[in-house]
């Protein structure tokens, strides 16, 4: 069993495992078994028999006993004479496998176990030699026998008998430098969730939390039902919709964007208590805090209000916490990055979200009506605040986006926000002590929505009014408002009894229970841009042709770049001229190159170094002023392929990614010399990467970017770019 890493290397060990099933056949074995009747889960195995006696292993190899029988995947393979060890892992655990040269059959399908396979093999391969030779890391096998502890103390099972199962034909990645990339480890997450054993509980936890939310809910004596995803209406929520055609009925379709009018018109059919669980679908913007398909509960309690609920939530948390097992105290960053502690200890701080942002911005919303947008628009750009296509929101869109400006950013939490402007909420009840407020609460979390919940409106009359004003909202140009609903709103007119509903996203809800950044973290296959056929290698002019079109004059290029990056325009300069040398020394486009990191932190000072928006919205709008190639855009975004998860699959994304840090390093280092950079050597580097107070702001994991992604040694990769800058 051989590991390797390059591409060459996995696609040459492809074919030899391919042959490898060929002469399965050929000598009787089943490449891809039936079924194995699997007794025992390997942590069942490890909790029975951890702590019992064993027969010594000099007893055992004459005369096994068959005590268990399970099966799994093959993780590792190393043979000693006559004596082989391999790690066994399955769903709950891994364990340890030995097999003896003396002892080791194989089971066919008919249960005939063999030692010997010479009746169908000319070499006369032995069951031992067949698990040496024929077996691969990752393959499935079952096996079955005793259990004993090692002499180090290691429980085992040995392997008298085994049973192949199934044929990995591609490697996995190696243990410890394999699968890397962010983009890969969505788009395959099955290896990770195989080789990232924080992966894998990450996704456990995540089914454990769903099962616990049904059954707070089973104990609150809620009735969990089922509402379609296809509509005539998106409705229920503020949110642009995906819509597609349905060819029977030959009419436009809509996917659901909440769950709210079915669950609502469910209580005008007796059900009191009602929740669901599903996904839900808006088509907007993407970001590591924003999916277009996420997952959502929605819950609605007659004879309930707004106030019961936020003591309904608070109960919920806390259910979930202990039944869960965790802790109340959790690491969250913010937008910035930085960490902070928050405490889900109840109860809950409670926030007014209309004086909240009077005191954040000195705007008082609640004097604006619908058709008040343009007065608040001058008002909000008076301020000094703007944000992208305000010229078309509405009141309602203005008031949320104006809000997610400027107080929530600073409320760290957890908080329920309530009272909100009656216009911001169209399916709320209105305060009966004051008509400009509806009954609603949101919770947050160092800026982030977990849920929303309001007092519900059962006014058909006030319904209907509330959907026509959103209606001109919308003929307005705003295409986040709600859409109208008269399927519902007639379900109202037979009579909707007094409630209070509520909705949070469950992806958000594990992203700060599993202290995760992006929510695709939490997403077992999240949904990607379809993978570009053609390799992504400035290998030729030909290449760079068909990939890029026509590249932007230099002189464009260094006018954007003068025009927008002001303190860190001598960064962006010697990155540029780094990856010109290495173009040079590699004979690849130079032109490419340098434009590329000349062009990678563009949006840096523009944005006020904010982390959270760089290579977004801003960066976009500025390289489209000399109109980059989409392909351009995407090479510079890879080298934060953390927060945009833009694949490092190309030479120069590899060689983008792995001089960024380092440069900026270099250069500091130089700054303490009273040389500078002349006669600089990697010792000098060296020696201030081990010194944690020099340049404490640099990831230290980030200079070491080109042993990850060029498998270039530090060592010899750092001359080479002092070099480049003494230039």
């Amino acid at each position: 069993m051989t590991e390797t890493t390059t591409h060459e290397e996995h696609q040459n060990e492809r074919d030899v495992r391919i042959n490898k099933v060929k002469k399965m056949k050929n000598i009787g074995i089943i490449p891809y078994a039936q079924s194995f009747d699997k007794k025992n889960l390997i942590w069942d195995i490890i909790q029975t028999y951890e702590t019992k006696e064993h027969r010594d292993i000099i007893d055992i190899i004459p005369n096994p006993e068959i005590q268990v029988k399970t099966a799994g995947r093959v993780m590792l393979y190393r043979s000693h004479g006559k004596l082989a060890f391999a790690k066994l892992l399955d769903s709950s655990a891994e364990i340890q496998l030995m097999f003896h040269r003396d002892n080791c059959k194989i089971i066919t399908d008919n249960e005939w176990s063999i030692t010997n396979l010479k009746d169908w093999s000319e070499e006369g391969m032995s069951a031992y030699k067949f698990m040496e030779k024929m077996v691969d890391m990752g393959d499935f096998i079952g096996v079955e026998w005793e259990i004993f502890k090692t002499h180090k103390g290691e429980l085992t099972i040995f392997v008298s008998a085994f049973k192949f199962l199934s044929k990995s034909i591609r490697p996995l990645p190696e243990k410890f430098h394999g699968l890397q990339d962010q983009e890969e480890l969505y788009r395959k997450r099955y290896l990770d969730l195989t080789m990232n054993p924080e992966t894998y509980k990450r996704f456990l936890l995540k089914s454990k939390m769903y099962q616990s939310l049904r059954e707070f809910y089973t104990k609150e004596w809620f009735t969990e039902i089922q509402t379609n995803i296809l509509g005539n209406s998106a409705s229920g929520a503020a949110a642009r919709p995906f819509i597609t055609h349905h060819n029977d009925y030959d009419t436009d379709v809509f996917l659901r964007i909440a769950f709210e009018t079915g669950l609502k018109k469910a209580t005008v059919g007796r059900f009191e208590k009602v929740f669901e669980i599903g996904q839900d679908f808006r088509n907007e913007g993407s970001d590591p805090s924003h999916l277009q398909e996420f997952t959502q509960v929605e819950h609605y309690a007659v004879y309930r209000n707004y106030e019961d609920n936020m003591t309904f939530t608070e109960k919920m948390f806390d259910y979930l916490f202990e039944s869960l097992g965790l802790s109340k105290k959790l690491n969250i960053k913010d937008k910035d990055e930085n960490s902070q502690e928050v405490d889900f200890t109840t109860p809950r701080k409670r926030i007014d979200f209309t004086k909240g942002i009077q005191e954040a911005s000195g705007i008082d919303i609640t004097k604006y009506g619908m058709d008040d947008a343009d007065s608040l628009r001058n008002e909000i750009k008076s301020k000094g605040i703007e944000f992208e296509k305000m010229e078309k929101m509405g009141t309602t869109t203005l008031i949320d986006y104006l809000y997610k400006k400027v107080l929530r950013p600073k409320i760290i939490g957890p908080a329920f926000i309530y009272n909100y402007p009656v216009i911001m909420q169209p399916l709320a009840r209105i305060s009966d002590k004051d008509t400009n407020i509806v009954e609603q609460f949101q919770l947050l979390v160092n800026g982030r929505e977990i849920c929303k919940a309001y007092s519900e409106l059962v006014d058909p009359i006030l319904q209907q009014e509330n959907f026509d004003k959103q209606a001109k909202a919308a003929e307005a140009g705003d295409e986040e408002a709600t859409a109208s609903d008269d399927d519902f709103v007639t379900a109202m007119e037979y009579g909707m009894p007094p409630q209070s509903g509520f909705g949070m996203g469950l992806e958000r809800l594990l992203a700060i229970l599993t202290e995760q950044d992006n929510l695709r973290d939490v997403v077992m296959f999240p949904l990607m841009k379809a993978e570009k056929k053609v390799e992504l290698e400035d290998t030729s002019e030909v290449d760079i042709a068909t990939l890029y079109g026509t590249l932007p004059a230099r002189e464009d290029v260094e006018n954007l770049a003068k025009k927008y990056i002001k303190d860190t325009y001598r960064h962006c300069i010697d990155v540029a001229t780094v990856m010109k040398h290495f173009a040079k020394k590699l004979k690849q486009n130079e032109e490419l190159r340098y434009i590329a990191w000349l062009l990678h932190d563009i949006d840096r000072d523009y944005i006020g170094k904010d982390p959270s928006k760089h290579l977004w919205e801003e960066f976009e709008k500025i390289v489209a002023e000399i109109n980059l190639p989409q392909c351009l855009v995407d090479d510079i975004k890879s080298h934060y392929t953390s927060k945009t998860s833009v694949a490092v699959n190309s030479l120069l994304r590899k060689y983008l990614i792995s001089v960024d840090e380092l440069t900026g390093f270099i250069y500091a280092v130089g700054l303490m010399r009273p040389t500078g950079l002349e006669w600089m050597e990697y010792s000098s580097v060296k020696k201030k990467l081990k010194d944690k107070k020099f340049a404490a702001g640099v990831d230290r994991e980030e200079v070491l970017n080109c042993e990850k992604y060029l498998a270039i040694p530090l060592d010899e990769f750092v001359p080479e770019v002092i070099k480049a800058l003494q230039v």
